[in-house]
């Protein structure tokens, strides 16, 4: 079936997320089976075990979600069925396309097979596309290696491609070079160039990583878009549960290299019986809820591969481990439920007594807030932004430069914190977030506007010593702990640093160090090993440890836990939770993942294009959203639970967020706004000629829209 024979959802308009599960669309003999694969890389440590004995199979029409934290072997699984591993690569099993084995052909007869029965969608589309070469040719070239098409019908053909993965203006852009394509573009680009020549298997490694909600929606949308059209069996390899939930017809649990659990996807989401699932799926804050509750810790690290320990790997991180799982490592059994399988010597016990993570892993009590009993205008401003602007010149020429533009990155924004509040900043990549937080942090005037923090005007402070004592009170921690960490110094230098620059030395400084590496949960003997020595997590609690060791009032966190795999990010979350309570902190939050803002904060602030659109208690804006930004924003966001994604509706965003050295006259969201395309002549040119103000909405809630209309998205 020519996959250009239907029509595809356009923007702006909401799209089930059932689109790619129709009843009876699986049927047949397996388009890929994998048995007993294994994959050892020799290495001057020795073989890593990088997979080991890996089975599954997946139909026409079916997607196969494979979940896991990092290293845990869905690449290198992926890789091998694709035959792209290294020549070092030992590999054995049984890797099968349509019956015919894959395994020991040659690259000449993989290099047939791949792009033409097979199609993968890599994680990082700017390094898979050739930069050299346009876009519209490098599909082109897919199609001409395949196929027997002069050139005039390929480059019919790549244009057609593109505007079924929603490209805009798709003859003009396919003579555009990768490097011209925004992140989402490019990776639109790359499931054309997939599903270029109808194959039988698409594999999608991490196609949403690194992109913003709104243009993973999107992304995800043309996937099922191109595998109802193709009726291609689907590999979804990914760390996103949500996702997961949202796409697939059953799962692959990954741990240490193996399978560790499989089946229908109700069955792993609903009915676990392997306690790194369930630890997995206890970890993860819900955009749907709004009581606060603790994530489920998966405490430790996944093993090296190296060196696995005897039994089951996962023993040491499993507060179920008994002696026979230290001796012994499952094998990946039926459980309860057709198709349903675990490998875990428990599992019949979790199954029998229906064990939740709540049963099964020690949450850590919430700590009470005294301050959030205080009414909140009682309480004291710790950060008061106000009309903050921040222009950049745009120039042109390299010798004589001129000015040709100006890039308005933060244009208008205000915002206030108070004693013992977190107030979560959100919005697409480019907003202005990372900006705002600058020029916060810089405490010099800003281009306009007003920053006082803790009653100091930051443009009022006059030398050094003056911004130093403000800068006690207002620490940040950064998104990447080991780029912020001196890889030199050991932990113990790392956190006393900032103690001794504020005249804190000897047996005072050792005595708060090691108080301060307690209460971030580490151990004071650790003090003298380097930041290499220590986890994503460990290190992400160092970097606390040092902004805490001042005393601060205020912590500036931006993306504090996107690095982190989703067990460690918990146990991260769960002590900011506590550290609020402890020392009754502010916290202002920078994050792309709602869920979690959703569940650490108390007010949010959703930026769009330079400015804050809508502003307020946290559960009133995620539960009755008013701007029809913040209500794509928060339809885009994965649930994991499969109930409610197959009952949900999108709503996906036409276009990219446009470009701050030209926004749209009026209102800067009118370009992309659903509503918009709903309203009449007459209140479309108000959109188009006024500039909405905030306005409230609701109590503790302002949005800057003409139409602001509240609804539920959950």
């Amino acid at each position: 079936m020519n996959i250009l024979s239907r029509s595809r959802n356009r923007g702006g308009a909401t799209a089930s997320a059932l689109d790619a599960r129709e009843p009876g669309r699986v049927s047949g003999a397996p388009v890929l089976e994998v048995q007993d694969l294994t994959v050892d890389f020799p290495s001057e440590d020795g073989v890593v075990h990088a997979v080991r004995g890996v089975s599954f199979s997946v139909k026409a029409g079916e997607v196969l979600g494979i979940v896991g934290e990092s290293g845990s072997g869905k690449s290198v699984t992926s890789m091998s069925v694709m035959g792209l591993l290294p020549e070092t690569a030992r590999v054995a099993g049984s890797v099968r396309l349509h019956g015919e084995e894959l395994l020991g052909r040659s690259d000449a007869h993989m290099s047939r097979i791949r792009g033409r029965q097979m199609g993968m969608v890599f994680q990082d589309p700017l390094s898979a596309l050739t930069p050299v070469y346009t876009v519209g040719d490098q599909i082109v070239e897919a199609l001409q290696t395949h196929r027997d098409l002069d050139a005039a019908a390929a480059q019919r053909r790549a244009v057609e491609l593109l505007d079924l993965v929603g490209i805009p203006n798709p003859q003009v852009r396919a003579k555009s070079f990768p490097h011209e394509f925004s992140g989402g573009m490019r990776q639109r680009a790359m499931i054309a160039m997939a599903i270029a020549n109808d194959p039988d298997l698409i594999i999608a490694d991490e196609p949403t990583t690194a992109l913003d909600v709104t243009i993973q929606a999107q992304i995800l949308d043309v996937l099922k878009t191109a595998q109802r059209e193709t009726g291609a069996a689907v590999v979804m390899i990914t760390h996103d549960l949500g996702v997961v939930a949202g796409l697939a017809d059953k799962v692959a649990v990954m741990y240490a290299g193996r399978v560790v659990e499989s089946g229908p996807v109700d069955d792993i989401y609903y009915r676990s019986t392997m306690p790194y699932t369930i630890g997995l799926l206890g970890s993860l804050p819900r955009p749907d809820e709004g009581e606060k509750r603790a994530l489920a810790p998966v405490e430790g690290n996944p093993p090296s591969l190296l060196d696995l320990p005897t039994g089951c790997p996962f023993a040491p991180r499993c507060p179920m481990a008994v002696d026979v799982c230290r001796e012994v490592e499952p094998a990946l059994e039926p459980t309860r439920g057709l198709g349903h399988a675990s490998a875990c010597h428990r599992s019949g016990e979790i199954t029998e007594h229906d064990l939740t993570f709540k049963e099964i892993y020690p949450l850590p009590r919430l700590v009470e807030r005294p301050l959030a009993e205080v009414p909140r205008h009682e309480r004291e401003e710790v950060l008061r932004v106000t009309d903050l602007q921040r222009y950049f010149p745009l120039m042109k020429g390299s010798v004589f430069k001129r000015r040709v533009g100006t890039v308005h990155a933060v244009d208008g924004v205000s915002f206030d914190i108070r004693a013992g509040e977190t107030l979560g900043l959100v919005g697409e990549s480019g907003c202005g977030k990372t900006t705002t937080l600058l020029e916060i942090l810089n405490l010099r005037a800003p281009s306009d506007g007003t920053v006082v923090v803790l009653g100091n005007d930051v443009s009022t402070l006059r030398g050094r010593q003056a911004r130093k004592s403000v800068r006690r009170d207002l620490q940040v921690v950064f998104q990447d702990p080991m780029a912020s960490l001196d890889p030199r110094l050991p932990v113990f230098d790392i956190i006393a640093e900032p103690l001794e620059a504020n005249g804190v030395r000897g047996k005072k400084a050792e005595e708060r160090v090691r108080e301060l590496m307690r209460l971030v949960g580490l151990e004071p003997s650790h003090a003298n090993r380097y930041p290499q020595h220590f986890s994503g997590g460990q290190r992400q609690r160092i970097g606390i440890a040092r902004a805490l060791a001042l005393e601060p009032k205020l912590l500036v966190l931006d993306e504090p836990v996107s690095a982190l795999d989703v067990s460690i990010q918990a146990g991260v979350i769960n002590l900011l939770d506590e550290l609020r309570g402890k020392l009754g902190l502010s916290y202002l939050f920078v994050a792309h993942d709602l869920s979690v803002v959703r569940h650490i904060a108390d007010r949010v602030a959703v930026m769009y294009l330079g400015k804050i659109v809508e502003v307020g208690e946290v559960d009133r804006v995620f539960e009755r959203p008013t701007h029809p930004y913040t209500q794509a924003l928060l339809s885009a966001i994965p649930v994991p639970d499969p109930e409610i994604e197959r009952k949900r509706e999108r709503i996906i965003l036409s276009g990219d967020l446009p470009s701050p050295a030209n926004p749209p006259s009026g209102c800067r969201f009118r370009t992309r706004c659903q509503k918009f395309l709903t309203l009449s002549d007459d209140e479309r040119s108000r959109c188009i000629s006024e500039e909405p103000a905030l306005r409230p909405t609701a109590e503790d809630q302002r949005a800057a829209c003409h139409y602001a209309e509240a609804v539920e998205v959950f």
